[in-house]
């Protein structure tokens, strides 16, 4: 039975009310128009442009097609990238993909610019088809969702967040499903006769894929000396990663998890100052085996990304390098713990030693590992270099010498890009 799942864009696939609102402004502001407030810019997001200028602003026909023309030009450059994926959206339509449906996309937003979105957030590698009007005075949705189809099919959905999408769906013969999590209220989708509700992207999945497996998630680590700037290349790899429509969840080591954060107390407690190095490393495994069990396998299988404040490679480069146990020696106290388990990439903020332990000392009291000797931190260094040579398909390396947004871009726009390629090759 060929089945097809068709979507419309704006508010179901992707969060596009600050592109849509910042170029409403822009068109408002040329036309020297009073600006609307945020309820009637919300109105905005799903209908024609034309149309909601006209109808929630009070300009003539000629009006609102001179600011449509006004709002086009600021949105063909710059606005259609002020986007974010939904969380989840992904890994949805990788899962609709390998049961063999037929997915489209059938917007009211011109062709060009949907097939720009789709493409740069790398979500039409999944798309069999995009249907938009290709000028203002092309067709209504039931005619695009008609134009989405394929030519012969079994069963088919129509998903959106407004009632243009409930309505378009009806008149175009599908069954429609009304996405609560968008720009539409649940009155209004109900009152248009959706046949089905999801009020969260995760629900949707349930009605489409039901018991299916879901595409396998990711597996990042990010790893550096301590004062690397780790904390806040996290966070800004996380808004980068969630606008892409990545689910992010986050983790650490030594800790992730209640019994592994138990055993990163004890771990980083400076009271401990006897403790051995073959004890040290053996905590380091047992959290780790923890935290594999409990946070790192489950978001993988759930599809998510798992994106940890290290991991393995911290053990080799501080206890296999920094304490002289030895790599392979380390590795074989973790063979049980990660059970083969590696990130699919890590990236890797590199830093002088004297430099990170420079910032590390003056952000706040160092704990036990950190009040360590320079010779202790050069060889951990060593250590984390050496790593990178042997495995250089694993490692993105960034110089964190320099302002953390420029760190924050490269490290984005290279850990994307990877991840990107990753998605093609598994599906």
């Amino acid at each position: 039975m060929r089945r097809c799942v068709i979507f419309d864009l704006d508010g179901t696939l992707t969060q596009s009310e600050e592109g849509i609102f910042n170029c409403v402004a822009y068109a408002v502001e040329k036309m020297q128009w009073e600006q609307p407030d945020a309820q009637t810019l919300r109105k905005f997001i799903g209908p024609p442009l034309q149309y909601s200028f006209h109808e929630y602003l009070g300009m003539t026909e000629e009006q609102a097609q001179k600011a449509t023309t006004l709002y086009r030009e600021r949105y063909t450059t710059v606005g259609l990238f002020e986007n974010r994926v939904y969380p989840g959206i992904r890994t949805l339509l990788r899962a609709l993909k390998q049961r063999g449906d037929w997915v489209a996309v059938a917007t009211g937003k011109p062709q060009g610019p949907s097939e720009r979105i789709l493409a740069h957030f790398g979500l039409d590698r999944w798309i069999d088809r995009i249907v938009g009007p290709v000028n203002s005075a092309d067709a209504g949705k039931a005619e695009l969702i008609r134009a989405a189809l394929p030519e012969t099919w079994d069963t088919a959905y129509m998903v959106g967040d407004r009632k243009f999408d409930i309505e378009g769906g009806k008149a175009a013969g599908t069954q429609t499903i009304g996405a609560g999590y968008g720009y539409g209220s649940e009155e209004e989708l109900r009152e248009s006769g959706c046949d089905l509700y999801a009020g969260t992207v995760d629900e949707l999945t349930q009605l489409l894929c039901g018991d299916q497996p879901l595409p396998r998630g990711q597996f990042l680590s990010m790893e550096g000396l301590d004062g690397s700037g780790k904390s806040t290349q996290l966070r800004l790899l996380t808004d980068a990663l969630e606008r892409y429509g990545f689910e992010v969840v986050h983790s650490r080591e030594p800790g992730g998890c209640p019994i592994s954060e138990k055993i990163r107390e004890i771990i980083l407690d400076r009271a401990n100052e006897g403790m051995t190095a073959e004890t040290e490393a053996y905590l380091y495994a047992a959290s780790r085996a923890q935290h594999v069990h409990d946070v790192i396998l489950p978001a993988i299988r759930a599809g998510k990304l798992l994106l940890s404040d290290r991991f393995i490679d911290s053990s080799i480069a501080y206890q296999g390098g920094g304490r002289k146990l030895g790599v392979e020696e380390v590795m074989d106290m973790n063979r049980y713990a990660i059970n083969g388990l590696f990130p699919d990439l890590t990236v890797f903020l590199d830093l002088p030693h004297q430099t990170a332990l420079s910032r590390r000392y003056g952000a706040s009291e160092p704990d036990r590992i950190e009040i360590e000797g320079e010779p202790f931190h050069a060889r951990v260094e060593a250590a984390y270099r050496e790593m990178i040579g042997r495995h250089p398909e694993r490692f993105v390396a960034v110089d964190a010498s320099r302002p953390a947004e420029v760190i924050g871009d490269e490290v984005a726009r290279n850990v994307i890009s990877r991840l990107m390629k990753m998605e093609e090759s598994n599906g």
